[in-house]
């Protein structure tokens, strides 16, 4: 191959590299943004009109997740490896629209925990796992700072779905304004998708010579009997289900102090940026300090927001809120498969975070609706709930803290992957 026809593949190679990131780029930016972080903000429009309570309008998202997550996740694996990630991205963004529009008009709640299961599902089939695989198949080296660009459309789809619905809603009515998202969604990750070849190149498994030596993982049967595993999975599962708790809840507390849509849109919009911010810098000062430590930084940082929901109210309070909550929701997600690599190998990662993403999913999906059964309707008030959210934040710290120094370097390539 001459120097001409090589510079014209590499040149072809980065083109398409291009073109993945921007891809798994858009369909987290919708899949997760929009379905995961924008449908929340209807949460205050469908409890009006349909007289649900909090807790019920939040059970759609468990509903969901515990009926799709262990039925559907390892299906969605095997069909991704038997047929790539091209036609199910293209599936997943049909159900993406069909579960917003099947939201926004129907009526009754059986139906909206259908459409919530549709939801779900394009989530499994469009959203973090086929960016994973095509990431890992177009890039061999960089894999973690493409994995890390791409997971930077999550913060910036939530961030711009707030102010987006609200400006919709203004226009229309909330039922069109759902509606609307989800055709966009459907659009941005169908159009990017249809354009993908799957097989255009496989990740390179080949040692070359020279190359770091394949860092070793635990087997799986260690793992489950390693205390350390259960320390990490129960510590996770209390931060992330606070995490989802205020998330899922957010707009609503907000409605309660009369804010305005587009205020509430506004201070939404705020945390999502501030997660861009702390996903930067948390992955930073894993890079320098022990991550254990860092891991407690960022517990500590998220129940440290949370009494700023409870105290009384001062100037830019809320936005106060929104920083440190933010900063403390963008590491959250990424430094937990950081400390299950460092502390079971890489080879080991994709089983261990297999097991502990479940059970993240299953707190993700159940704190909201204790947050909602905990709501005193005569008071308007959450104090009870977001007391028990502080009191499990700084539980997962007690178990995050039990945990014994990592070694940084098990293997540091490509540990953001499953973040």
């Amino acid at each position: 191959m001459n120097s001409d026809t090589t510079t014209a593949f590499q040149s072809a190679a980065r083109s398409s590299q291009t073109y993945i990131i921007v891809t798994t780029f858009l369909a987290l930016f919708a899949v997760v943004g929009f379905g995961i972080y924008g449908l929340p903000f209807f949460y205050d429009f469908i409890m009006e009109e349909r007289g649900w309570s909090r807790a019920v309008i939040t059970s759609g998202n468990a509903v969901g997740k515990l009926i799709v997550a262990p039925l559907f996740g390892f299906l969605a694996g095997w069909l991704i490896d038997k047929y790539g990630p091209r036609s199910l991205m293209m599936t997943g963004a049909l159900m993406l629209f069909i579960a917003f529009a099947g939201i926004a008009f129907s009526s009754s709640l059986e139906m909206f925990y259908v459409f919530y299961v549709f939801n779900a599902l394009g989530y499994v089939f469009a959203g973090p796992l086929p960016s994973q695989v095509l990431i890992s198949r177009w890039f061999d080296k960089n894999r973690g700072k493409a994995m890390g660009i791409a997971y930077l459309g999550i913060g910036a789809g939530g961030a711009v779905v707030p102010i987006l619905a609200a400006r919709l809603v203004a226009m229309y009515d909330w039922h069109t304004a759902l509606a609307i998202l989800g055709g966009i969604g459907f659009v941005l990750v169908f159009g990017v998708a249809f354009f993908i070849r799957d097989n255009a190149r496989k990740q390179n498994v080949v040692t070359q010579k020279g190359a770091a030596p394949a860092v070793e993982g635990t087997p799986m049967k260690e793992i489950l009997r390693n205390r350390n595993f259960y320390l990490l999975a129960i510590g996770s599962m209390c931060s992330i289900g606070v995490v989802g708790g205020i998330n899922q809840h957010i707009k609503l507390y907000l409605r309660d102090l009369d804010y305005t849509q587009v205020e509430a849109a506004r201070v939404m919009s705020f945390v999502l940026l501030s997660s861009l911010v702390g996903r930067v810098v948390m992955g930073y000062l894993a890079d320098i300090f022990n991550r254990k430590y860092v891991m407690l930084l960022i517990y500590l940082i998220v129940a440290s927001a949370i009494p700023l929901l409870l105290v009384p109210d001062f100037g830019g309070r809320i936005y106060i809120f929104a920083i440190i909550f933010g900063i403390g929701l963008g590491g959250d997600y990424m430094i937990i498969p950081l400390m299950a690599g460092d502390l079971f190998g890489l080879k080991a990662l994709g089983r261990t975070m297999g097991i502990i993403l479940v059970a993240d999913g299953v707190a993700e999906a159940l704190f909201p609706v204790l947050l909602g059964l905990m709501y005193n309707e005569q008071t308007q008030s959450y104090a009870l709930g977001f007391s028990v959210l502080i009191a499990v934040a700084l539980l997962g710290a007690v178990f995050i803290y039990f945990l014994p120094k990592t070694n940084q370097h098990k293997g540091m390539e490509g540990m953001v992957e499953n973040g």
